[in-house]
């Protein structure tokens, strides 16, 4: 299941980086790294496989340059593969961004999908948000349990790291409190507008 999931978390990835502009292996890989790297371990190795069996889908395509057939020219012309999003591809990258079920919200793909918040709708933003901090706060109830019950029989340096890894958790609760808090007041504003716009339009008479 943890293989899937790091699939489709890598699907994603790529998909929304290649909508954002066309790139080589190369720049797709530290593109990659810098944006999986802050959220998950990223292995260099599984990012071929993934592009491969998005060629195959018909999600992405090469856009190879012209040159000789020689063995130079051939090493040379793969590190110049330029992957490029098809039409396909983007209906598949929307559709990866309706999603807000649990994989959204989870350590795995969470970091992910805030990513690419800037081309996700508003209700499925908010859907993630309140998602990732319900995980969180049955995190926290964990914890502290855990902390209340441990608290007398472990050294002052693993509870120094347990109080870590509590802290950690509760400034993430009030990061996405902060988020989730200005998403429903640009909602409300957003519904507002709209209320006062059809108000102020003039009706046409006999109807």
């Amino acid at each position: 299941m943890a293989g899937k999931k790091g699939a489709g978390v890598l699907e994603l990835a790529v998909l929304g980086l290649l909508h954002e502009s066309p790139m080589h292996g190369y720049e797709l890989r530290k593109r990659l790294n810098t944006l999986l790297g802050m959220f998950r371990a990223f292995s260099y190795g599984s990012l071929y496989p993934c592009l491969k069996q998005l060629l195959t889908s018909g999600l992405i395509m090469e856009d190879r340059p012209e040159e000789p057939n020689t063995a130079l020219a051939l090493q040379s012309r793969r590190s110049k593969i330029v992957y490029k999003l098809t039409a396909d591809g983007k209906e598949r990258l929307q559709q990866l961004l309706t999603e807000a079920g649990p994989a959204s919200w989870e350590d795995e793909g969470f970091g992910v999908h805030f990513a690419f918040f800037s081309h996700t709708r508003a209700d499925v933003r908010l859907r993630i948000l309140e998602g990732r901090r319900s995980r969180l706060e049955e995190r926290l109830e964990s914890v502290r349990a855990a902390l209340a019950r441990t608290r007398e029989r472990v050294d002052s340096y693993t509870l120094e790291l347990q109080n870590h890894g509590l802290e950690s958790v509760e400034r993430e609760v009030r990061w996405l409190n902060e988020l989730i808090g200005r998403e429903r007041a640009e909602q409300e504003q957003q519904a507002r507008s709209s209320s006062q716009t059809n108000q102020d339009m003039p009706r046409e008479n006999g109807r």
